[in-house]
């Protein structure tokens, strides 16, 4: 016998939010998590960006470099993503053993937690001047945000089935979105007031009221695996090592480890380029700062339009394969483009964008899929592909970037054209794969009662 149809969606966010209690708390768990990430993310770049290698490194590094005929200040990016691939290397089994051995109800806090204890590190060594702590706070910020968001999005689908993340998860990466619109300007308003090492007390709020969303939500979560038949209370059990395992033997997997691979080598090419050529057409802060400034607006701006008008009808009427292809294609394009004329405005355009439909389409599609596979693929896998999978491109093609550079933009840009390539492929097979995913167990139950009262 066929489910029952599910009634349709009434058309505004205000109806959502009426009729499923959890999305609020979604809405605010992204939001405080992206806002507390994106206000601490200009110290970062500031570090990354930074002339003085000797704030950035420990003097016993420059030592060993300069003692070797290396200016460790010439390959600051290129160092700074080698450090933060090794250390989610090192992450992985500690994260893999966390996940197998512990319930959801102690694992989900003690990762924000671990976050909240390290930020109150920070905040003694800016004060202090440590030698080093430009390096260890851009590692440690990248470490951050992949790991809290991987979380989240896996939490989400614990809380929301496939049907529902259709609906909802527009929505909620709206919210994300507004969070990484709110953080940098309260970066700028408070920055000169209180310091840069008291802007981690701020990020520290903004994770409490992640634990907070974190308890709210955790009965719904229960409900949810209720109806599905698993046990989200219990460990996970497992190797450590599964997620690997499991990328391996799993064809939606892999397809969505390619993905990610080759759309993050887009992505590092890009910027990477863009600052080279800043660099060269915009010598003064202020002109830089400008370019930047305006590229973050409209890639905020049209992400936020997109995800509150596009991505959730698309993704009721045709599924996750339009949300995947359309931003390959179109980088496809925008680097076909480039290769022949990559002027500082179609650099921008290009850039806009990538990003935006990265936020805004690809990401959402990426994590529906996500509700239709078991727990352990949705915590181990998901996680090595978005920490490991996303740095091993960030240095490889770091790395591509500083080889290709010397042979000029337009080299540059024809060789992002494969990758871009590479992006529509992975594409490809993970709608391949996701065709032969069973749709998750429906529930017979009306929205408003499966996302009533909690359990």
């Amino acid at each position: 016998m066929r489910p029952p149809a599910m009634p349709p969606p009434r058309p505004r966010l205000r109806a959502a939010l009426a009729e499923s209690p959890p999305l609020w708390w979604a809405l605010l768990y992204f939001f405080c998590l992206l806002c507390g990430y994106y206000v601490l993310r200009p110290v970062r770049d500031a570090m990354g960006a930074s002339s003085d290698a000797s704030t950035v490194f420990p003097a016993f590094l420059l030592d060993w470099a300069a003692a070797r005929g290396i200016a460790l200040g010439d390959f600051t990016l290129q160092a700074l993503f080698t450090g933060t691939f090794v250390v989610m290397l090192l992450l992985q089994p500690l994260y893999g053993a966390l996940v197998s051995r512990y319930p959801r109800r102690v694992f989900l806090p003690v990762v924000y937690l671990v976050f909240i204890v390290c930020l109150l590190g920070f905040r003694w060594a800016f004060d202090s001047d440590l030698s080093g702590r430009g390096a260890l706070f851009f590692i440690w910020i990248a470490v951050f945000n992949l790991f809290a968001v991987t979380v989240f999005w896996s939490f989400m689908a614990d809380v929301f089935d496939n049907a529902h993340a259709k609906r909802y998860y527009g929505y909620i990466g709206a919210g994300g979105t507004i969070g990484a619109f709110v953080g940098p300007l309260i970066t700028t308003t408070l920055v000169q007031r209180i310091g840069v090492a008291d802007l981690t007390l701020v990020s520290i709020g903004f994770l409490g009221v992640c634990l907070l969303c974190i308890l709210k939500l955790r009965g719904w979560a229960r409900r949810n695996e209720a109806v599905r038949g698993e046990r989200g209370e219990q460990a996970i059990g497992g190797s450590i090592w599964a997620g690997l395992k499991l990328i391996a033997a799993d064809p939606l997997l892999r397809g969505l480890a390619m993905l990610m691979f080759f759309g993050v080598g887009v992505g590092t090419l890009l910027y990477n380029e863009q600052a080279a050529i800043v660099r060269r057409l915009y010598p003064t802060a202020e002109a830089a700062t400008r370019y930047y400034s305006m590229i973050d607006w409209a890639v905020a701006g049209l992400t936020i339009l997109v995800q509150l008008l596009l991505t959730r009808w698309l993704l009721r009427r045709y599924g996750v394969a339009p949300l995947l292809l359309l931003p390959a294609v179109a980088i496809l394009i925008g680097f076909s483009l480039l290769s022949a004329s990559p002027y500082p405005l179609l650099i921008a355009v290009v850039q806009v964008m990538t990003r935006s439909s990265e936020f805004s389409l690809a990401k959402p599609a990426r994590e529906t899929l996500y509700t239709r596979v078991d727990r352990e693929s949705r915590y181990k896998a998901k996680a090595v592909i978005d920490t490991a999978v996303y740095r091993g491109g960030d240095l490889t093609f770091v790395w591509v970037h500083k080889a290709l550079a010397t042979l000029g933009s337009q080299v540059v840009f024809v060789a992002g054209i494969g990758i871009a390539l590479g992006m529509t492929f992975g594409a490809w097979r993970v709608i391949r794969a996701e065709r032969r995913l069973p749709e998750q167990p429906a529930t017979g139950r009306s929205p408003e009662h499966a996302h009533g009262k909690p359990s």
